[in-house]
């Protein structure tokens, strides 16, 4: 393979795509993210087959970090010394119908786990917008679909077993563990190896899903939340230029026997007569079924489709949160902004996400709406755009994806996480040591 320039990222900062390839991780004797953006600072992997073998790992080694499907461009799950991969524990470990759970290895991946529910007669929720990522590192994250009554994919999550620094096995639940599991889902890779994760499922269902174009922002300000609510899940992109939202996609559940029927009108947009790609100028190949097709949730909910990998070319991502009440204020802001946002931009999404009640969640005890974007991968001229947005969105208190670029000082992060001093005891009990601890950590948890 030829080599490739790559930028290294401060690992203070963080970024995830949507868009880029899952291949090429590893060239040169170096670990690359899935843009290859990121370079990981040691290509040093061990990998376990079973609980004991991860237990063995875990006491064998000072330092640490389990490392995913890499759909994190960024220190968050970096280490200087040793990786931890349980990509062969990838199996469904138990369907429990009665409860409606299921309980799964955690590196499995959802594009692994949705076929086989639907299969049973069983659904999740709600899935991101790539299949393609792992379940423990997507709940670890607060990684998150849309949908104004849909919580991120760690509100899923009813029980989850965690390897510790001392390499004990450690359970916890929903049901019995109170605050310490609140604590615990969204934990930044900060609490240990997490094995085992139980999520909560539901009975299947049919989705169809239409895309419009050009919904004016004057229609979007007035009418926010009829359109956002207008279907399961709704995704807003846009360009931020010509006062309109490029394309509305709208996700719903198709009941058994009625079609799904869309009008050819909505709040001044146009429905599509042909499959779009969320970046207009791509094709829609990978992109999952438009015009109102009926298919399974599984095929609807993504916006690329489990059997193709997404290539677009190299990206940076951003995202971030904001109370839903502060939605149109916060949008109006960053489209003033538009002249220094869009030479550097591909497309942004909006999406709504439901509160929750987990400690590092970006949606801790706030419904919310976060603002996402896709960058070309220049970071020099990202990272002087980043502070800029991060300006006009402060007076919502406005929280970064902990997986995406973000430029936003520890002591502010600290100042909008009440639960974060908390938080950083629990992370001293699991591991008092620092085993799990890297430089990610060190500056935006335990920094000042």
């Amino acid at each position: 393979m030829q080599k490739r320039t790559f930028i290294k990222l401060s690992s203070s900062l963080l970024a995830a795509p949507i868009l880029a390839p899952l291949v090429s991780w590893i060239s040169d004797d170096k670990i690359k993210n899935w843009a290859g953006n990121y370079e990981y600072s040691t290509n040093k992997i061990s990998s376990a087959k079973s609980i004991q073998q991860t237990q063995e790992l875990v006491k064998k080694y000072s330092k640490l970090k389990v490392l995913g499907t890499r759909h994190c461009f960024n220190g968050i799950a970096d280490s200087k010394n040793q990786f931890l991969s349980l990509r062969e524990m990838d199996e469904v470990i138990a369907l429990d119908p009665k409860a409606h759970t299921v309980t799964v290895d955690a590196s499995m991946k959802y594009g692994q786990l949705a076929p086989y529910l639907d299969k049973k007669g069983f659904a999740l929720h709600n899935l991101a917008s790539l299949p393609h990522i792992s379940i423990a590192g997507a709940c670890a994250t607060a990684t998150h679909g849309s949908g104004v009554k849909n919580g991120n994919l760690s509100t899923a999550v009813a029980a989850m077993e965690i390897v510790t620094a001392k390499g004990e096995i450690r359970s916890l639940s929903r049901a019995k563990d109170g605050e310490a599991f609140k604590a615990a889902v969204v934990h930044l890779g900060g609490l240990g190896v997490v094995t085992k994760v139980t999520l909560d499922i539901q009975p299947t269902f049919t989705m169809g899903q239409h895309v419009y174009v050009d919904l004016p922002t004057a229609q979007l300000q007035e009418h926010f939340d009829a359109i956002m609510s207008s279907g399961y899940s709704v995704s807003l992109f846009t360009d931020w230029q010509k006062k309109r939202v490029n394309e509305v996609w709208i996700k719903r559940k198709i009941e058994k026997g009625k079609a799904l029927d869309a009008k050819p009108e909505f709040y001044g947009a146009k429905l599509a007569t042909k499959n779009l790609h969320p970046i207009a100028e791509l094709s829609p190949i990978h992109c999952t079924d438009q015009m109102g097709v009926p298919g399974p949730w599984y095929e609807r909910m993504p916006h690329f489709k489990m059997g193709f990998t997404p290539s677009s070319g190299k990206e940076l991502q951003s995202e971030y949160f904001v109370p839903r009440k502060n939605a149109m204020e916060a949008i109006l802001a960053v489209e003033r902004l538009r002249d220094s946002i869009s030479p550097h931009l591909q497309i942004s999404e909006i999406r709504t996400i439901d509160a929750d009640t987990f400690w590092m969640s970006p949606c801790y005890k706030q419904p919310s709406v976060a603002i996402h974007f896709t960058w070309k991968q220049d970071w020099a001229s990202v990272r002087k755009v980043l502070p800029m947005i991060e300006k006009e969105l402060a007076p919502f208190k406005v929280r970064p994806h902990w997986g995406k670029l973000f430029t936003i000082a520890p002591a502010q992060l600290h100042s909008r996480y009440e639960k974060l001093p908390e938080f950083r005891k629990m992370l001293q009990e699991y591991d008092p040591q620092g085993k799990f601890r890297n430089a990610f950590l060190d500056t935006n948890i335990f920094g000042s």
